[in-house]
């Protein structure tokens, strides 16, 4: 990973924000980068972000809960301040990493867990390989699984392996305002200071400009697919309460599901103990366009 990674960014810290910390662990051999937020003798909560996110994103939401946590959230592998791969991401591997984040954090205690998007996928198949290591889990529109049929496997392969002789680059902007600027535009929701902060912690100085805090390797497709029988038969054996919530407005959901809308109320039903909740005037990323009213809805579960 390049040394310049989140060097001299501070914390990045606007208003009235609560203060995280940083620690870096080393996970089966792997780097990893974790924040934490509140005091250490509160309950324990594991906050798990998405794809080209990182853990600092989790702040407005951490501002908003009314109860006290200790919240613990890591930069996944390839992203943020973890250590970079030397090759291809292997989904598993995520399962792994949060498998021995949680022996550190909660050795004797079932976790409770909110996870996004990429995170949410990760988290409820983990949840239904070691069921009696997640004590609730709420997944932040998390059960977008994409599937594809066997005739897709060879042109996936080639272009798999076509990509491994070159790694590419995320676009880059000529500072970090250039880069807030695009999350504006991405994302209209979001006001200048949401932007200002997003911006320092999801890019990092490559000396050519900024661009993205991850790996460029996670653009590259995956020869091996999760199936879709297999996600579901994970999903079928959790045993914690479950909590689904999603955006009315979320391009993720609509693209996901639209061919289908019967898809995402099967993928739910899997689950024995489930809630639902949604969120008017939201987007995909719930967490930055409604913190207050995804924390009332997550402390209401959680709790």
């Amino acid at each position: 990973m390049p040394g310049r990674v989140g060097q001299g960014k501070g914390t990045g810290k606007i208003g009235n924000m609560l203060p995280s910390r940083s620690e870096f662990l080393d996970l089966g051999g792997h780097r990893y980068h974790v924040r934490r937020w509140g005091d250490p003798a509160a309950p324990l909560l594991i906050l798990l972000h998405g794809w080209c996110d990182v853990s600092a994103s989790f702040q407005f939401l951490v501002d908003a809960f009314h109860h006290p946590w200790q919240v613990v959230a890591p930069d996944w592998r390839g992203f943020g301040l973890s250590e970079w791969n030397q090759s291809h991401y292997w989904f598993a591997d995520y399962l792994a990493d949060l498998d021995l984040l949680l022996e550190h954090c909660s050795p004797d205690t079932p976790a409770t867990i909110v996870a996004h998007s990429m995170g949410g996928m990760a988290a409820s198949l983990y949840a239904g390989a070691r069921p009696e290591r997640v004590g609730r889990l709420a997944i932040l529109e998390g059960l977008g699984l994409l599937t594809a049929s066997p005739e897709e496997t060879p042109g996936r392969v080639a272009q798999w392996l076509k990509q491994k002789r070159r790694v590419g680059g995320f676009r880059r902007y000529p500072d970090t305002a250039a880069f807030a600027a695009r999350l504006c535009k991405d994302n209209p929701r979001l006001d200048a200071a949401k932007a200002e902060f997003l911006a320092l912690h999801l890019s990092r100085d490559d000396g050519d400009g900024v661009t993205w805090a991850a790996d460029p390797r996670h653009q590259w497709v995956n020869p091996v697919r999760i199936r879709m029988d297999e996600a579901m038969a994970s999903w079928r054996a959790v045993t914690a309460p479950v909590l689904h919530v999603a955006g009315t407005d979320s391009p993720y959901m609509k693209e996901a599901f639209a061919a289908d809308p019967g898809e995402l109320e099967r993928r739910l039903g899997c689950f024995a103990n489930l809630s639902q909740a949604m969120i008017d005037d939201c987007g995909h990323n719930l967490h930055h366009d409604q913190p207050r009213r995804l924390a009332r809805i997550l402390e209401d579960f959680l709790r």
